[in-house]
């Protein structure tokens, strides 16, 4: 589903992965560990097309990222960060965004729907009405998995997303992300993270390197 081909990144001239190699099949659960800047964030942030390419490709489903297909591959991905910008003041409205445009009005959630994935993610619906400045970083991490889930995503990008979640928090998103039908490749430095994911690839000499569980 996901391939990255002879993959180089720089940044600001530093190597950080030189001609590296990544496959991820449907329904996989793939985790990047590695020493911070090492380039776990950047290999995610070079997938949704947010950072440049030295070198290589990445594909998705057969598709190529590139400038002319960047939508296209954006549509297929959830990509939750460690600040996610939510882009409305209100939560109601940063979780309904998407439904606002042409692509997914059709497709609008009730309110039933949107209660069970706020509740499915230890959120009370009461967080709808509160200001997108004035709620927690691990609260906009939720929102955002939310609003992905609520648009039926089924392939997440995740950067470090249990970082500044208590451990309730942190196992009811492991429960939604971990179902079998969500492909899911994260950088994580959590052990119970890690623990679940059915491979583990660590960053190591700008190269990738996988390790068995």
């Amino acid at each position: 589903m996901i391939a990255f081909n002879n993959i180089t990144i720089r940044v600001h001239k530093q190597p950080l992965l030189t001609d590296v190699d990544l496959h991820v099949q449907g329904g996989e659960k793939v985790v990047i560990r590695g020493p911070s800047g090492c380039g776990k964030s950047s290999l995610l942030k070079c997938a949704v097309g947010a950072l440049p390419l030295t070198g290589g490709s990445v594909q998705f489903s057969g598709l190529t990222l590139s400038e002319k297909t960047v939508r296209e591959v954006r549509s297929r991905i959830a990509f939750i960060g460690q600040e996610p910008v939510l882009g409305a003041e209100n939560v109601r409205d940063a979780l309904l965004l998407p439904f606002s445009y042409k692509a997914h009005r059709h497709t609008r959630p009730g309110d039933a729907h949107i209660f069970q994935t706020l509740e499915n993610l230890k959120l009370n619906a009461s967080i709808l009405d509160q200001s997108t400045n004035r709620i927690s970083g691990g609260e906009k991490q939720r929102i955002a998995i939310a609003r992905a889930l609520l648009l039926n995503k089924t392939v997440f990008f995740a950067d470090e997303i249990t970082s500044a979640l208590d451990p309730e928090s942190k196992q009811a998103v492991m429960d939604e992300l971990f179902r079998p039908g969500i492909t899911l490749l994260s950088v994580s430095h959590d052990p119970d993270w890690i623990q679940a994911c059915n491979r583990i690839v660590e960053i190591n000499e700008q190269q990738l390197i996988e390790v068995h569980p």
